[in-house]
């Protein structure tokens, strides 16, 4: 019996979305949606209303998936916003001249390392250029959108308007499969905390500065140490961190601004009310400041 491609990718599909993820329509061999386009809308049918894009049309729908994949061997897209995933890309190098760059993992770890964390394990799909994706269910109480290179070089995230090749999908003859752990894991508060604008890694200065390395590791270890302080041990981590880098803003390395926005952020993520996240953030930071100004002035 010749094997129907079309029934393989129909599968992928479905359980896709009996995991209560969106799925849509990829071009044949391609990662490109093969729903049409707003220009070419025909306004008729799911768009009668107006044109709807891939994000707003993908679907759990089994009877929809199933008319949809007997037109042809579609690649499988999950919207992530809408599937409730957070997956983190890492890709590998386009250019195979440059062998020895570091990939998308190596980055990827080398960021774990300098903010203390191990490489969070969870459900993993090996993609067909050899990159992998990282799925994580994305935080409910914060709507995160795509990054590119954010968090490290060669890592991408794809959230809110972003969209990932599902495992059972392949270009070229090369099958996007799941590697390692099955079991899907919330995303880490120390990566949420980095993911929440404005972004406070490989990101530069005001004033077209950028911030030595250790000043970066700083930053974010900091921002990851009060992301994951659990609870009675919050507000002292946050001060704790605050001070830290106070001696940073003083020195002109980081802005305030800078410093108050990262923490700010990882320590609502963390569960503290909005206000005492602002109150401890200034003592802290107006405690560091004044101290290491004048440390600086003495040393003059």
């Amino acid at each position: 019996m010749t094997h129907d491609p079309r029934m393989a990718l129909l599968s992928a599909a479905l359980n896709a979305a009996e995991r209560g993820w969106h799925v849509f329509p990829l071009r044949p061999n391609t990662k490109r949606p093969a729903l049409h386009g707003e220009t070419a809308c025909p306004r008729t049918g799911p768009c009668t209303s107006g044109h709807r894009k891939w994000e707003e049309r993908a679907t759990t729908d089994p009877d929809r998936i199933r008319a949809a994949w007997t037109h042809a061997p579609f690649n499988v897209g999950i919207a992530t916003g809408p599937s409730g995933l957070l997956v983190v890309d890492l890709d590998v190098p386009k250019d195979n001249g440059t062998t020895d760059a570091p990939d998308g993992a190596a980055t990827f770890e080398a960021l774990c390392e300098r903010t203390g964390q191990p490489v969070p394990r969870t459900r993993t799909v090996r993609t067909a250029s050899g990159g992998h994706h990282l799925y994580f269910t994305a935080p409910a109480a914060v709507r995160l959108h795509n990054t590119a290179g954010t968090l490290a070089p060669l890592v991408d995230t794809r959230a809110w308007g972003g969209y990932v090749v599902a495992a059972g999908s392949t270009i070229d003859g090369t099958p996007y499969e799941a590697v390692g752990p099955a079991l899907l894991r919330p995303l880490p508060g120390w990566l949420k905390a980095l993911l929440v604008p404005p972004h406070p890694v490989n990101r530069p200065a005001t004033g077209g500065r950028r911030h030595r390395p250790y000043v970066d590791a700083a930053l974010a270890r900091e921002t990851a140490a009060v992301a994951a302080a659990r609870e009675g041990q919050r507000n002292t981590t946050l001060l704790r961190a605050g001070r830290a880098l106070g001696r940073f803003v003083a020195s002109g390395d980081l802005t305030r601004t800078e410093v108050e926005n990262a923490l700010q952020g990882a320590g609502e993520s963390a569960g503290l009310p909005v206000a005492e996240c602002r109150a401890t953030l200034r003592s802290a930071l107006d405690w560091s400041i004044s101290h290491n100004q004048a440390s600086t002035r003495e040393a003059a």
